[in-house]
């Protein structure tokens, strides 16, 4: 089968080799974090469970927390459903509000809200409040984000709700708005056309000036046959989507198929192998591992399921594999994911994925080498959770995991990502954090801190508490 071949027997071993190529480094820290405090955004935050995920926490946002020129900013629903906008001083403790003017329709944890700068005018832009219809739009004033301690943060500082992008009508089924900085200081945004499981990821950009439609770069078309039957149609769930320091764009996903004949069982999930691609041309074009294009945005050839050498991890539908977990680059502009999945040692079909990824689940760090050939290496932290996990590397190049419950693992540069071992445990802190968190990755490269947002577990609809949780990475 196409999909796997070119690239199934030049990885992927459970250790990774500590060699690695680059600048020297002596004596580099190994990695640690320093609780630098913490903050509440707010005490009765929206609460309600859907999809085993909370609205205002789901590791798919891009961006629910963000750093720009010494202030963050976070955004979430209230407990009467108002979108908020608010932004503090780096380590104040007090944030600033803003409702603008939106309020959450349906109580769905895919209606996140999502968080974009366009560095050439210094807007703020917000999407929020879609799954598979129509989104919520909104922008600042220009120059609201390059004078923060000069222009009041008050609601006339931004523009009415919009159906739109500014006039742009991109899709009538849109899901998982997720805004990325050119290295130009555009803004793009990502997001999927259609439905989960027959559905394109396509992308826009702003300019400073206009919105325009860069067209769908991934194909739902094209025939995938498993040991247990065929499927037609599906989608591809990014596992992130980010410039690094170059201006190479990159993607880890994983495809899931619209026919549950190729499970072993209808109680799993169709998610299958991690892939990844490329692009040099600010998202026009899509290269494989290889450097083989495989796609063009907007033209009739689009990343399909069919094309060679986009699978850097083969995985079968049958291990409960997630979607839309977390990636990052180092500093040598290596790509590096978090997947998670049972293992074949707990058996070779899960019945039910939430179940047996809370049982049995166990995440792994998947990184290309500076040679070019995959290591992929499991964490040895149990889930305990069916949610998600999300990757930052440090400025040393130390991996962290933060997995659900803001518990983080992480792992040395040094030893080439083999020595995983829990730093930080949010249940012993008691946290009462529920499931997956929001991480600020902006920050990281920034500020130097692990910045976490994660909303207190609560029952039914009742609201509870929004909060923030700081820690100093090694210096």
């Amino acid at each position: 089968m196409r999909r796997r071949t070119l690239l199934a027997t030049a990885l992927l071993s459970t250790a990774a080799t500590p060699g690695l190529t680059g600048v020297a480094r002596a004596a580099a820290p190994a990695p640690s974090l320093t609780p630098a405090g913490s903050t509440t955004l707010d005490t009765r935050a929206i609460y309600f469970v859907s999809y085993d995920g909370l609205v205002n926490n789901n590791s798919f946002q891009k961006n629910g927390l963000l750093t720009y020129k010494g202030h963050q900013y976070a955004a979430w629903y209230t407990a009467d459903r108002n979108a908020v906008v608010a932004r503090r001083v780096l380590g104040a403790s007090t944030w600033e509000t803003v409702k603008v003017g939106h309020t959450l329709r349906y109580d769905d944890s895919h209606n996140v809200i999502s968080m974009g700068v366009s560095r050439t005018d210094g807007r703020l832009h917000l999407n929020m409040d879609s799954h598979s219809d129509g989104f919520t739009y909104v922008k600042s004033v220009a120059g609201l984000m390059d004078n923060p301690s000069g222009l009041s943060w008050t609601v006339s500082r931004f523009g009415a709700p919009q159906s739109t992008l500014d006039g742009l009508a991109l899709t009538s089924q849109f899901t998982y708005p997720q805004f990325i900085s050119t290295p130009e200081g555009k803004l793009q945004l990502s997001y999927r056309v259609a439905v989960s499981g027959n559905g394109r990821n396509a992308l826009a950009e702003y300019d400073g000036t206009y919105w325009t439609a860069v067209g769908e770069w991934t194909s739902s078309t094209g025939t995938y046959t498993s040991e247990h039957g065929s499927s037609t149609a599906r989608n591809m769930y990014l596992h992130g989507i980010d410039y690094d320091r170059n201006g190479r764009l990159h993607a880890f996903f994983t495809w899931r198929e619209q026919n549950g004949a190729v499970m072993c069982s209808g109680g799993g999930i169709t998610n299958h192998d991690t892939g990844y691609v490329y692009s040099d041309d600010r998202g026009r074009t899509w290269r494989n591992n290889a450097g083989t294009v495989v796609g063009t945005t907007g033209g009739s050839d689009k990343v399909s399921v069919t094309d060679p050498g986009l699978v850097v991890d083969p995985l079968g539908p049958d291990h409960s594999l997630m979607n839309q977990e977390s990636q990052s680059t180092d500093s040598a502009g290596l790509p590096h994911a978090v997947i998670s999945y049972v293992p074949g040692r707990f058996g070779q079909c899960t019945t039910n994925y939430v179940t047996d990824r809370t049982n049995n689940g166990r995440a792994f760090h998947v990184r290309k080498n500076p040679s070019g050939t995959w290591q992929k290496t499991e964490i040895p932290v149990p889930l305990n959770s069916s949610q998600r996990t999300k990757l930052i590397l440090d400025r040393y190049d130390n991996a962290y995991a933060i997995f659900p419950f803001c518990r983080v693992a992480a792992a040395s540069r040094a030893s080439g990502h083999t020595d995983w071992a829990v730093v930080y445990d949010g249940v012993g802190a008691g946290l009462n954090a529920f499931g997956e968190v929001v991480i600020d990755e902006t920050r990281v490269a920034q500020d130097n801190v692990l910045s976490i947002m994660y909303q207190e577990r609560s029952s039914g609809t009742t609201p509870s508490a929004l909060r923030t949780r700081d820690f100093r990475l090694p210096a």
